[in-house]
Parts: structure tokens; sequence; C-alpha cells
């Protein structure tokens, strides 16, 4: 598999605050890797630079040999990168349907009319919500506005998936169905990094992780191997337990 998407020397400082501190990494298309470590180790900060929220303050973000570092959100976008958030931002006075059809209107290729709705009830039977398309957003349910998220994710058609805690706080059925449909994204041939908490669907999803603390890359490999390293334990539960 050739890489997709490399990191070289990545780096974020807010003021004094070095919030990501030189990392690098690949991805190889059609991986579908994990992006760990404690709160505030800078993962998210890193999938807002991937994705344009932030500029980077030091080195480069290339998506197939192409650098995007420093381009805005909505270039990224186009040329193949999509996010879901921590908190879903759903347009709640829209249908499902609308919400997607705002992606799709948006997007790469700059869908309207009928060809948007029907593009935009394809990817909503793809996560499960066809019959829900015409409801309005606001009556879903937090699986359902997830699934919601994850369509107008795919809406974008992109070939890199950034998925920032998305399974967080969903019941352990709930979970499972989102471990499946994650799963079938891979069978699509879309990459995905994972920003993640939830160790079942690590170990479920992910033959590779990336572990991250205070800034830094400190573990990089096999999710089996990556989450007994010395270093991974400690960071997570402290030198008593290494």
């Amino acid at each position: 598999m050739s890489d997709l998407l490399t990191l070289s020397g990545l780096s974020k400082r807010f003021g004094g605050l070095t919030a990501v501190n030189a990392v690098s990494f690949s991805l190889a298309r059609g991986e579908v890797v994990g992006l760990l470590g404690p709160n505030g180790s800078g993962k998210t900060t890193v999938l807002n630079m991937i994705s344009g929220l932030l500029p980077p303050t030091g080195g480069t973000i290339a998506l197939n040999g192409e650098l995007i570092s420093g381009l805005g959100a909505h270039r990224i976008a186009t040329k193949g990168v999509a996010r879901t958030f921590q908190l879903v931002r759903a347009l709640p006075s829209l249908t499902v349907a609308d919400n997607v059809i705002a992606a799709l209107a948006f997007g790469r290729q700059r869908l309207w009319g009928a060809k948007a709705r029907d593009t935009a009830l394809r990817h909503l039977a793809d996560v499960g919500l066809a019959t829900r398309a015409d409801q309005p957003a606001q009556s879903l349910t937090y699986i359902d506005q997830k699934r919601m998220e994850l369509a107008r994710a795919l809406a974008a058609e992109p070939e890199l998936l950034l998925l920032d805690e998305w399974l967080a706080g969903l019941n352990p059925t709930e979970l499972k169905v989102g471990i499946d449909l994650i799963r079938s994204l891979t069978e699509r041939g879309i990459t995905v990094l994972l920003v993640e908490h939830v160790m079942d669907a690590i170990r479920a999803l992910c033959g590779r992780s990336i572990v991250m603390n205070a800034g830094r890359k400190i573990a990089d490999g096999p999710t089996a191997e990556t989450l007994k390293d010395p270093e991974v334990v400690r960071a997570y539960l402290g030198d008593g337990h290494v």
C-alpha cells in the first residue's frame, strides 16, 4: 500500500504552549489507525491541522504527495479529507436528508436538486438512516445523530476520514453498531484516522495505533504491542503501573 497521508515534524504552538511537538507519521491507503493518548495530549489539534481548521506552526502535511499544510478547511475538504467532531454539529431545524444535502451542496461535486437528494438518501442508507430522512434532525437519538454526521462526512467522498471520538458516549449495543459502521467504510477503501478513548473499539478496528502524550508521539506500531508499551502505560496510568 502507498502512503496517502504524511506528517513530517508537525508542530503547533499557542503562545508559550506547545500543543503538538514535531510529530511525524504516515498513513497507508486503506489503513484504519488509532490516534490515542490522554486528554490534552494533542490528538484533536493534530486532526484540526490535517483538516485545515488550524494552520501548523511548523512541519508539513502531505496528501497524495501534495502539500496541504496551511490550506483552508474548505480547500482541504475538496481534496478528499472529511471529519467528524467530538460534539455533533447538526443543523437542527433541517431534516436529516437536508443536513446531508447541505454537505453535498458545498462538497467536491457541488450537487443540488434531485441528484443531491438521491445521493443523500444513498449515504443515509449506508449508515442505517434511510427511513428517517424526512424527520427533523433534532428528533434523532444520540447514536442516530452520530450516524447522520457520518453520512455528512461520507457526502464529501473522502479518501481520508478523520473521526474525533465518534464512538464516545455510546452504550454497548450502540458501540457494536458504530464499530460495524466504521468497519464497513474500510471495505470501501476509505482510510480512517480514529481519535478514540474506547479501547474495545480500538482493538476491534485498528491494526495499528499511534500514541501521543504532552504533544509528542511516544509510540507507533501494532495496536496490541503499542498498548503494552511501558511509556504508553506510564502516560495513561502513571509510573506505578509500568
